[in-house]
């Protein structure tokens, strides 16, 4: 939520493609995640995060930062049962607002996160109380909060908490920190975010104070970072020794940017934690789908997507809308997200190795520095291969790479959610796909021994 890469027109609203999904059932599939997190740490091969079951964790994110300081009860209620439905599991939201409120830094009961402004050691347990209250929410509707504690704010703006941290001395930002992990200890459903939309500079060593004093009695919950945009937390806030997973925020060439983040050595998991924002920068409905598909197909575990005006809440905006948050709920951002998480979870995505050598779709890749290229993985045992393309073109695949002795092709549509059977093929030789109309489409390709359901409808 920063300054220049933040958000301007609003998509117009589509109930034709939420009437289609409603009716697609409960989310099902390889990895999917229990209704209740209680425990999220590394897997073990550090490409993503497990729960307490051992199971992937396919981190399906909005951006609610005012969650915490906008909105009533009934309010925060209404909009976990609409994300929840969709498929979302996550959350990103800051425990404490500086700018886009109607009155901040108080909430709607009117209390201030501090008995004395900007000092960080008066906190006010009435509004920590429903801070409390929001997270426990959260968790009953089975989704994970990542807590951004003192969001720093876009550069040369005063939307964050620069100024008041960088007149805080260290003690009191342990302090504040240690507070902090006092609190939220025993939560399940918890992420710590450092940072916000800023590079730490001179303010790292207050950040790292404050992480280290949750750690001091917080010792199970992870941590990440959100930077300046073009830069990643392993960058900026790796050397604080409480940095859990990395994290890619880029509004340039998004897969590019995710993909060297993959290729990182030692191998660091991460998320596609921000890039262009639904109604913001005039972001096409297929620009909002092809960064989330990006983010699985180069190798991140996840993606938090966003839209203006939902993650302020009719809250002050960079970006005009005419729109409210509850009319915004169904736009088609939020409903490719849920046909997203749906696809992903019906197949082991989290056995995907991204086709950075273009071995298995070896044509009709588009330009890799444009915003038209396809992306691929497909898992180690050849078992599943997923491509996502941009727009309608003839592919080349080398069906070699599918196991088995024939392959089952699926297109899945990524505006409706259904999946259609594209034919069985011997696994050898180069062919030739063509998605069946124009605009964004994924390709499945299955070893067809294995009888898989179609795409996104469970296994």
């Amino acid at each position: 939520m920063g300054d220049e890469p933040r958000k301007t027109n609003c998509l117009k609203s589509a109930f034709v493609l939420f009437l289609g999904v409603v009716m697609m059932g409960p989310i099902v599939g390889a990895g999917q995640e229990p209704a209740k997190i209680t425990q999220l740490r590394v897997g073990a091969n550090r490409r993503y995060l497990v729960d307490q079951n051992n199971a992937p964790f396919l981190l399906q994110g909005d951006a609610a930062w005012s969650l915490i300081v906008a909105m009533s009860d009934a309010e925060v209620e209404r909009y976990l049962r609409d994300r929840r439905a969709k498929g979302f599991n996550t959350v990103i939201v800051e425990l404490i607002e500086h700018r886009f409120a109607k009155h901040p830094p108080f909430n709607e009961a009117g209390e201030a996160p501090f008995t004395t402004p900007g000092d960080f050691s008066t906190p006010n347990e009435k509004y920590f109380a429903h801070a409390d209250w929001v997270i426990r929410k959260a968790g009953e509707y089975g989704m994970v909060v990542m807590l951004v504690p003192i969001y720093l704010g876009y550069i040369g703006t005063d939307e964050g908490w620069i100024e008041e941290i960088l007149k805080l001395e260290p003690e009191k930002c342990l302090a504040y920190g240690r507070y902090l992990g006092n609190r939220y200890k025993d939560f399940d459903n918890l992420i710590w975010v450092m940072g916000g939309d800023r590079n730490p500079e001179t303010a790292l060593e207050r950040v790292d104070s404050i992480a280290l004093g949750i750690r001091e009695s917080d010792k199970r919950h992870l941590f990440t970072a959100h930077c300046h945009p073009e830069n990643s937390a392993v960058d900026r806030y790796g050397s604080g020794g409480w940095l859990s997973f990395n994290s890619t925020y880029t509004y340039e060439i998004v897969h590019e940017k995710l993909l060297a983040d993959y290729n990182r050595n030692p191998a660091w998991p991460f998320i596609l934690i921000e890039t262009s924002y639904e109604g913001e920068h005039n972001a096409s409905e297929v620009q909002i789908r092809r960064q989330a598909y990006w983010s699985v197909l180069c190798g991140g575990f996840g993606h938090v997507f966003g839209n203006n005006p939902i993650w302020h809440f009719n809250g002050p905006t960079l970006f005009p809308t005419d729109l409210t948050w509850q009319q915004a709920l169904d736009l088609p951002g939020s409903v490719g997200m849920m046909h997203w998480g749906r696809l992903f979870r019906s197949r082991p995505w989290f056995d995907l190795v991204p086709d950075q050598k273009h071995e298995v779709v070896t044509g009709g890749l588009g330009e890799f520095r444009g915003l038209d290229y396809l992306a691929a993985g497909r898992t180690p045992d050849g078992g599943t291969v997923i491509a996502y393309m941009p727009s309608q073109r003839t592919i080349t695949v080398d069906m070699s790479k599918i196991s088995g002795a024939r392959a089952r092709a699926w297109w899945f549509d990524p505006r409706t959610g259904k999946a259609l059977a594209g034919g069985d093929y011997p696994t050898s030789g180069q062919r030739e796909l063509t998605p069946p109309a124009e605009g964004d489409w994924v390709l499945v390709l299955d070893d067809a021994s294995l009888d898989r359901q179609a795409p996104g409808s469970g296994s």
